[in-house]
């Protein structure tokens, strides 16, 4: 498996990315306009590309490893009362991310929890219950994976999973899981990244997963068609700090594992972004004039380089301040 620096960073590590205009060599990149004039386009892709994806197994701390290339970054547990899973990833990439986590020990697996609802996170769902795991999620990830949910700004409907991809136990507010000596603290965050976000903190490991909530390196989405929003978003990155400490391990939803002091960069971003953008949106710019007016400018070198780029960020935080 690939052992490649935890600080290291590629398009693959990151869902929403890789998406090239044509096949094979020489392929062109779509820019994120265009990417997102495909939504539909990209779903079908990024589901095309975990199914080849190599995955990068990562080991972490004690006994938890992160696993990356099947959409957003997955944790895994390892110890004798079985393997716990922090998010599922996309159902494609099964025979590779089953073969990773066989790798990690030969502990079955016992638990899954669900950061929230998203297909690169819980479509492999079904395929993890099968093998023996229960799953744990908040209650409105529960409510989301229970109906057809659609993301106008993916132009994307997700139909719901079989039986077996729901969650059978939730949480409304916080929950302690006691396994494999680790005690495992799920919080929920209230509406952020979607109405469902929850974090998970291994507290003897001190590795915090923050699904979505952190996007490291890259502005993040905020889903608004499921309940997310740029406010919640900022919480959320507040909750975040409020938690890690300079030794934790921060492993975000998408990009390179992490540390506070990334989580702090990524909270300044947000709140500035915000700023900027509420103060434009309250002198009475449109959408078009507020993106022209380029708040994210300060930002953009470093957080502007993926399929979010500053024009669709600016949409995100207006339409939410």
């Amino acid at each position: 498996m690939n052992n490649q620096p935890l600080s290291s960073m590629s398009r693959r590590g990151f869902c929403f990315c890789c998406v090239a205009a044509t096949a094979g060599a020489g392929a062109a990149w779509l820019t994120p306009s265009e990417a997102y004039a495909q939504a539909r386009g990209i779903v079908l892709y990024l589901k095309s590309d975990a199914a080849n994806a190599e995955i990068a197994v990562r080991r972490l701390r004690r006994d938890v490893s992160v696993l990356q290339g099947s959409g957003g970054n997955i944790a895994v547990l390892t110890g004798p009362d079985g393997k716990v899973l922090i998010d599922a990833g996309i159902s494609v990439s099964r025979v590779r991310l089953a073969a990773a986590i066989a790798s990690l020990s030969a502990d079955p697996i016992k638990l899954l929890i669900n950061t929230h609802w998203h297909f690169d996170h819980a479509d492999g769902n079904e395929w993890v219950h099968a093998a023996g795991a229960r799953i744990v999620a908040h209650d409105n990830t529960r409510k989301r994976l229970s109906s057809t949910q659609r993301v106008e700004d993916w132009k994307t409907d997700f139909p719901p999973p079989g039986p077996g991809g729901l969650p059978t136990e939730t949480l409304a507010d916080s929950k302690t899981v006691k396994v494999n000596d680790s005690t495992l603290h799920l919080n929920y965050y209230g509406p952020a990244h979607t109405d469902g976000d929850i974090s998970v903190h291994f507290a003897e490991a001190d590795i915090l997963h923050t699904g979505d909530t952190f996007w490291n390196g890259v502005y993040p989405f905020i889903d608004y068609s499921t309940g997310g929003n740029i406010d919640g978003a900022i919480r959320a990155a507040e909750a975040n700090l409020a938690t890690a400490s300079s030794k934790t391990i921060v492993v975000p939803g998408h990009g390179p594992v992490g540390d506070r002091a990334q989580l702090v960069e990524f909270r300044d971003m947000l709140a500035g972004i915000r700023e900027r953008v509420a103060t434009l949106k309250k002198e009475g710019r449109s959408l078009d004039a507020t993106i022209a007016a380029k708040p994210t400018a300060p930002f953009d070198a470093k957080w502007g380089n993926f399929v979010i780029d500053p024009d669709f960020f600016t949409k995100l935080v207006y339409t939410g301040v």
